[in-house]
């Protein structure tokens, strides 16, 4: 797995993940929010994830065991030997349901995003990974500027490899309602305003105790694009 790194060495550590069909560098670099934390000084770290952006992308279902990413993740930050409270941590769409499954396999940052997801998009997997069935295995007949459509088009900018997603697609556990509420560290819950793919970004925020609400323009699309997006990071970390 590869990771991007943006600030000082010493700069106490972010861990920020990017969504599917995405990487490191459009999630987090090109629209500048990474630099905003970095003028903080702040050490950022940005995997791309397993078969998205530098990283690997197998062929190999054996390579795709359900939740590899949360593990994948977790051994980013054992190998970077960052201790408990000592880093904060954050994902935007798959990012955040990843942060998500890490929180609850035990991850301790001293604070936490989950920015562009629901409530549903964290107990209920199915009619989303089903989305993107459709999107990689209907590529090319799609209607133009339909949901498909767009997916299939942000997937080819990115240059994603259909076959490596296919198998990553069957990989993403539901995160159990109860272990939200166990949820200790602070975290923010932050959403375009008109970003209702991954369900109700409120009704998460009201299922985690220590939870920070927060909106920014846009859909699951634009909000990344967005200045305002960085700007509430920063604040934030």
């Amino acid at each position: 797995m590869v990771f991007h790194e943006m600030g000082p060495a010493d700069g106490r550590p972010v861990i920020l993940i990017h969504g599917l069909f995405s990487n490191a560098q459009t999630n987090w670099i090109k629209y500048g929010h990474a630099a905003k934390l970095a003028a903080k000084g702040r050490r950022v770290i940005m995997p791309d994830l397993r078969a998205h952006g530098q990283s690997a992308r197998s062929h190999d279902k054996a390579d795709y065991p359900v939740d590899i990413l949360a593990d994948d993740n977790l051994g980013l930050i054992a190998q970077l030997g960052l201790a408990p409270g000592a880093y904060d941590l954050g994902g935007y769409s798959l990012g955040a349901r990843t942060t998500a499954r890490m929180l609850t396999r035990g991850a301790t940052p001293g604070k936490a995003m989950l920015a562009g997801m629901g409530l549903e998009g964290l107990l209920d997997l199915k009619n989303r990974a089903d989305f993107f069935r459709r999107v990689l295995e209907g590529a090319g007949t799609h209607e133009k500027f339909s949901s498909a459509w767009m997916a299939e088009a942000f997937l080819k900018t990115t240059g994603g490899d259909a076959k490596a997603l296919l198998l990553l697609l069957d990989c993403f556990p539901a995160v159990a309602r109860e272990a939200l509420a166990g949820f200790s560290m602070p975290i923010l819950v932050l959403t375009g305003v008109q970003d209702n793919d991954n369900g109700s970004a409120r009704a998460l925020a009201d299922a985690i105790p220590h939870a920070t609400y927060a909106e920014v323009p846009g859909n699951h699309m634009s909000s990344v694009t967005q200045p305002d997006m960085g700007d509430a990071l920063a604040r934030w970390f």
